[in-house]
């Protein structure tokens, strides 16, 4: 490539060996930049990288200028888009992510590491732990979520299939086979899934989207507005366990007072607490009525009891009921 057309990108070059070299702790000094941009083919005096470095000042880039020794100069970046510490939390949660694939975990985490410099992005690679986690097999979810959203901002309906697997790890698709057609409203990760939150037929609907295959954007308008219009996801989550479905309630618990966290963590700091005796207080709480609700419930044993209404006192003693049938013959 001729000089001179290198030397229209020379900025670029510079900006990018500071990023990918440099940090609080490790700088390089002009001669280093200097025999960078040679072996580019680029010619650099030491005049005009002075300048090229005040520019990327302008620009606002965060250079600092240390004087190491009385004879060196280095160059330092301070601040960048990300702070470390903000890294860690990211790539925690891409590492934690069931929906997020072994590989693309890997792409991702390797993404975010290209902000730092090489010494930095070390130390991240050394806490990453991808491998034998419990990951998505379906490598087409991120193109999914990128159709969902695209439908929800064209205001349009969506048709795809459903499937769950068998017990042979084979793909059975729910609904005959056929397509299912929604209006998609939100998005929202839930139990370290992705789940698409929908209208379909007069009521709200969830489908979970690594289980979505095939999805096609309708020209058919959504319907539900109105009843999304007030929608609040965070109440939805609360009341579903799991994201099963079932009918809502208004359930009453009687709760010992050591349980105070798990119920501010599950329904809200919000939820009126009332004390019940020196030892218990309870809540009242819209759920819906499911396995896992009850599941929740059994799994406090006596630190935590159904007060209200009856009709899910009944569902809870059948359950548990039924899992100790199960048991007899054991």
């Amino acid at each position: 490539m001729p000089k001179g057309r290198n030397q229209k990108i020379k900025l670029l070059y510079i900006m990018q060996f500071l990023l990918d070299n440099t940090d609080e702790e490790n700088g390089v000094t002009l001669s280093e930049i200097s025999s960078h941009l040679h072996s580019l083919d680029i010619d650099a005096e030491r005049k005009t990288l002075y300048d090229d470095i005040e520019t990327l000042r302008t620009f606002g880039l965060d250079i600092e200028k240390r004087k190491v020794r009385s004879d060196t100069v280095t160059y330092h970046i301070l601040s960048r888009q990300f702070e470390i510490a903000e890294l860690k939390l990211l790539i925690d949660a891409v590492q934690s992510s069931k929906f997020i694939s072994e590989k693309k975990s890997k792409e991702l985490i390797d993404k975010l590491s290209s902000t730092l410099s090489r010494f930095d992005a070390k130390k991240l690679q050394r806490q990453v732990y991808v491998s034998n986690r419990v990951k998505s097999m379906n490598e087409s979810i991120y193109y999914s979520v990128d159709r969902i959203h695209e439908a929800i901002s064209s205001n349009s309906k969506i048709s795809f299939f459903y499937f769950e697997w068998n017990s042979e790890k084979e793909r059975v698709f729910r609904h005959n086979g056929k397509r299912y057609t929604v209006s998609p409203h939100a998005l929202t990760w839930e139990d370290e899934n992705y789940y698409m939150i929908a209208y379909e037929e007069g009521k709200i609907k969830h489908f979970r989207v690594d289980k979505m295959y095939k999805i096609e954007i309708s020209d058919i308008q959504r319907d539900g507005k109105e009843v999304f219009k007030d929608f609040d996801m965070a109440i939805y989550s609360n009341k579903t366990f799991g994201m099963y479905g079932g009918r809502e309630e208004s359930v009453t618990l009687k709760c010992k007072n050591t349980l105070a966290g798990v119920v501010i963590d599950r329904f809200g700091i919000n939820t009126p607490f009332r004390k019940a005796d020196d030892n218990h207080f309870e809540v009242t709480v819209k759920v819906h009525i499911s396995p896992v609700f009850l599941s929740w419930a059994i799994g406090f044993g006596k630190d935590i009891k159904i007060v209200s209404p009856e009709s899910v006192k009944e569902e809870l003693v059948t359950l548990l009921n039924a899992t100790k049938n199960q048991y007899e013959n054991y």
